[in-house]
C-alpha cells in the first residue's frame, strides 16, 4: 500500500510492506492518515446563466472544457430562487463559472444579475 501523508507542509511518500498491512501491524502515524485523511468529495463547478445568446455560447464552451458530473448548470432566468445563492458566492454578471474553489469567473457580458430580479 503506497500513500502520501502531508501533515504541516511536509509531505511523505509512505509504502507500506505486505506482511504489516495483513497483520494490521500499521505506524502510528498511518493508521492516522488512513483515519482522518480520507478524501473529501470533489464539489462541482456551477455555470449561471439566463438563456441569453451570449450565455448559450459560453455554456456550450464549458460544457466541452468540463465533464457533465463536475459541473451544475443553473438557468436564473427559470430558477429566480438561485439568484441569491449566485449573489452570495459573488457573482455580478452573467454568465459565470462559479469555481469549486469558490472563485467567480466572470465570461463576457449577457446581463447584471440584479436585472434579473
Amino acid at each position: 500500500m503506497d500513500f502520501f501523508l502531508k501533515l504541516s507542509g511536509l509531505a511523505v511518500f509512505v509504502k507500506i510492506a505486505p506482511e504489516q498491512q495483513s497483520t494490521g501491524n500499521l505506524p502510528s502515524y498511518c493508521n492516522l492518515a488512513l483515519n482522518h485523511f480520507k478524501p473529501k468529495a470533489m464539489k462541482k463547478a456551477i455555470f449561471f446563466h439566463a438563456g441569453l445568446p451570449v450565455c448559450l455560447s459560453a455554456k456550450q464552451e464549458i460544457l466541452n472544457l468540463i465533464p457533465d458530473d463536475r459541473i451544475e448548470v443553473i438557468h436564473l432566468g427559470e430558477e429566480k430562487g438561485k439568484i441569491a445563492e449566485a449573489e452570495r458566492a459573488g457573482v455580478q454578471s452573467i454568465p459565470a463559472l462559479l469555481t469549486p474553489n469558490g472563485h467567480v469567473l466572470h465570461i463576457n457580458f449577457g446581463t447584471r444579475i440584479a436585472d434579473l430580479k
